[in-house]
């Protein structure tokens, strides 16, 4: 009998052991399943059937994982067999990952600049940050620091309880623990560059 695309496909992702991998991190933060869904947004019970491979999620979900433990999605994916000391990412090779508000909306393109690479310890993003409402933005935190410099426009960001405004060529140094979110001011245009440590 012959095996249909979606057999093929999740026979090849359940060699990655992506589940297992989310699992370990998960535990080796001393971090429960409902811990974990607060932080990324995603229920416990979908986390559940992620760790125990009865689903794959789709990337931004693994994104949204993966930025909670401060890792990239590499972590996932490589071969820990190999190193890469070398990476080079093609524009028309960036991986771009959108961040989806609980409303529907999308608050902000993550645009991956180092996604070949793995035993990083830094991932390094192109952000695009939407005109979104005040009330559809959403906090999240997770281990390491966080550096932004932004390219055009103006991005307001709240950690902890301040609020801090950049402009084009501004950047900002965090603790990304800290509960923080991020927001484009005005219509236009506003870019950043953003490295997370693991």
């Amino acid at each position: 009998m012959a095996r249909t695309g979606s057999e093929t496909t999740d026979e090849l992702l359940r060699d990655y052991e992506i589940g297992e991998k989310v699992r370990a991190l998960r535990l080796r933060k001393k971090m429960g399943l409902v811990e974990l869904g607060e932080h990324t947004g995603l229920s416990p019970g979908l986390l559940s059937k992620i760790e125990n491979s009865r689903l794959f999620p789709p990337l931004p979900t693994l994104l949204r994982i993966a930025m909670v433990f401060g890792v990239g999605l590499d972590h996932f994916f490589a071969d820990d067999s190999g190193r890469q000391v070398v990476a080079v990412v093609r524009k028309e090779e960036r991986q771009q990952f959108p961040q989806v508000t609980r409303e529907g909306a999308v608050s902000f393109h993550f645009e991956s600049l180092d996604f070949p690479a793995n035993g990083r310890k830094m991932s390094a993003y192109l952000a695009e940050f939407q005109e979104v409402d005040p009330g559809e933005v959403e906090s999240h935190a997770h281990d390491g620091a966080e550096l932004i410099f932004v390219m055009s426009g103006t991005l307001s960001l709240h950690i902890g309880r301040k609020d801090y405004e950049l402009g084009a060529e501004d950047s900002i140094y965090f603790d990304c623990s800290v509960s923080h979110s991020y927001r484009r001011i005005g219509r236009k245009t506003c870019r950043a560059i953003v490295v997370t440590t693991t």
